[in-house]
């Protein structure tokens, strides 16, 4: 190339100074006011200095630390030998020498993805500086000793909280692709970004709420949610949804779906393509689902076993009058299938036996090692949830939310980060993002028992540990035949939790390991021919122990679980249609209930 085509090639990509000064004074001006706004909404919230209770847990940490100083010593010593090494790795990489990589990210670690990390000597430097440093002080942490497990569990999360923060992909001028940007749009990404910013923080009403999906792109109905279906009934906490057979002959026992609530139904019907409840309209079943609503003030005192009463068993008794069918199959989804599975124990005490299966999806009823959730149960944080909670009525649904995304930072945190407020790109329309930002409340009372009772205590698998609506109930009384799903990268419900299960009920017990994670590991439809799973004829006493005979297969986990539903489908009876039998259709799927998202709500009230 020329030296004036490089000199024409460089006129092109290097704003002006005029024009760099005024996109830096436009900057600066909506950095003070977004300053101003975020601080005039802080000003009521400065109370609450540690609500996470962090700060105890690294003063902990540091008595520790300080009680071991060859310990400490070794470590830095450790950390010198490798930044030695980078130095000398990249000395010679600086002379043409090809060397090993002192450090290297995951293969599933998409943050160095630009080829500027690898290519370029200054970017791969600070990609393996970062490295180093932060495995230096993960390990470092996690090999302290002489602290309790809890505490030791909340040092590490929040550590790899505090390095994911600081990765030089999070910053514009260590992040080669932003500074890429900046240069070729003279600056407007940064002006986009803070304009981004401000509308997150103004829909946060002052928190920060980070944009993870073009809502706009979106209708119940239209494009998500689309399964054709009718609301049959509903009552103050849900809301019971028919869908339209597509087969000449079903299954003559219905299938109730019972969903969390602390998101909608419709995770289960995104789009034609992926959707749970069409696939399986489509394989001759009559599907029902709760659509649960989103509750306010007014059910704070809702509890657990109201939405037992109101939800399954109310359900149950619906699904008679719409179908004739006193028996239904019953599939239950993670908050769900903890719902179900204290329900069918509920059941089993007053002798009904109107449900013939029982299917869970990354459902939880053992708690004792709740993964990372864990971190955020301990009495001083559940002391101030429950003040929230009180003086409210509900849980708000962007705390779950952020709960739910620090599990994954990096994929549900920073990436947007970047890409809203250092890129100045718009959030990318994607179905699952769309239905994870459609967040709910939890009621009060029902929170409050659930966190107290299953995840501090862990009461639910003992026998008489939990009473629900006057009756001790006792999981190991679950006897009808149980198909457990769940998923082999799951941060929500990890799978060796959820295996204990399998020594809990006494029926005859099919469990299916997946792969991916809690959503996409369940909504893995068979066209889509991903991720494979893991099957067993026996269920030994440990997870490590199944999962070393297991036989794995590929692609989906859904015909595996038809072929299992097929010995309890009763028979087989002419299709239901949505408002034929003693129920008449309240309004077309997926509802009112669904169809109110959380904004509006606050408007509302």
């Amino acid at each position: 190339m020329s030296d004036q085509q490089n000199a024409d090639n460089a006129d092109k990509q290097i704003p002006s100074p005029e024009d760099m000064a005024a996109s830096m004074a436009q900057i600066a001006e909506r950095s003070q006011a977004l300053v101003t706004s975020f601080m005039s909404n802080q000003s009521g919230s400065m109370g609450m200095a540690d609500p996470m209770n962090v700060g105890q847990a690294f003063i902990e940490l540091t008595q520790q630390m300080m009680a071991n100083p060859a310990q400490m010593m070794q470590a830095q010593m450790q950390l010198w030998q490798d930044y030695m090494g980078l130095w000398q790795s990249t000395t010679q990489k600086m002379m043409g020498v090809e060397v090993d990589a002192s450090a290297a990210p995951a293969a599933d670690d998409r943050r160095f993805r630009d080829s500027e990390w690898d290519e370029s000597i200054v970017f791969d430097y600070i990609k393996q500086s970062y490295l180093l440093s932060s495995r230096w002080l993960t390990n470092t942490v996690q090999e302290v000793d002489g602290l309790d497990d809890k505490t030791a569990k909340k040092v590490d999360f929040y550590t790899r909280q505090f390095v994911d923060a600081l990765a030089p992909t999070n910053f514009m001028m260590t992040n080669p692709e932003v500074i890429r940007a900046t240069v070729e749009s003279k600056g407007e990404n940064l002006v986009k970004g803070l304009e981004n910013l401000l509308s997150d923080m103004e829909r946060g009403d002052g928190q920060l709420r980070i944009s993870q999906v073009d809502e706009s792109a979106f209708t119940l109905g239209e494009n998500v949610a689309t399964t054709p279906g009718k609301v049959v009934y509903q009552n103050d906490l849900m809301q019971l949804i028919q869908f339209e057979p597509t087969t000449e002959k079903v299954d003559k026992r219905p299938l109730l779906i019972v969903p969390p609530w602390i998101n909608k139904y419709y995770i289960l019907d995104l789009q034609p393509k992926n959707s749970f409840n069409k696939w399986c309209t489509d394989q001759g079943l009559t599907v029902f689902v709760i659509s649960w609503v989103n509750p306010d003030k007014a059910l704070a005192a809702k509890s657990f076993e109201d939405y037992m009463l109101e939800g399954p068993l109310d359900a149950l008794d619906a699904i008679e009058k719409a179908t004739g069918s006193k028996e239904a199959n019953l599939i239950g989804y993670c908050l769900g299938g903890t719902l179900a599975a204290s329900t069918l124990a509920y059941m089993a005490e007053h002798k009904d036996t109107r449900f013939k299966s029982v299917t869970f999806f990354t459902a939880m009823v053992d708690f004792r090692e709740p993964g990372e959730l864990g971190v955020f149960i301990d009495e001083e944080q559940l002391d101030s949830l429950e003040d929230r909670m009180n003086a409210d009525g509900y849980l708000e649904g962007s705390s779950m939310a952020t709960t739910f995304n620090m599990l994954r930072a990096n994929d549900l945190i920073w990436s947007f980060v970047v890409n809203n407020y250092l890129l100045g790109k718009d959030p990318f329309p994607f179905d699952l993002l769309y239905w994870n930002s459609d967040s709910t409340r939890m009621p009060a009372e029902m929170h409050r028992f659930y966190l107290r009772n299953m995840y501090q205590e862990n009461k639910l698998i003992e026998p008489g540990g939990i009473e629900l609506a006057g009756t001790p109930i006792d999981l190991t009384k679950v006897d009808l035949p149980t198909f457990i799903l769940s998923t082999k990268e799951d941060h929500i419900a990890p799978w060796k939790s959820t295996y204990a299960a399998t020594q809990i009920y006494t029926g005859d017990v099919s469990f299916c390991l997946a792969g991916s994670g809690h959503i996409a590991g369940v909504v893995n439809p068979p066209a889509a021919d991903k991720y494979g799973y893991w099957t067993n004829t026996k269920n030994p006493a440990t997870a490590d122990q199944w999962f070393e005979s297991a036989t794995q297969h590929d692609g989906s986990w859904w015909p595996e679980w038809r072929k299992w539903l097929k010995k309890n489908a009763g028979g087989q009876v002419a299709a239901r249609t949505p408002g034929d039998g003693k129920l008449k259709v309240i309004e077309a799927a997926p509802g009112s209930y669904a169809s109110l998202r959380i904004g509006a709500e606050v408007e509302a009230d």
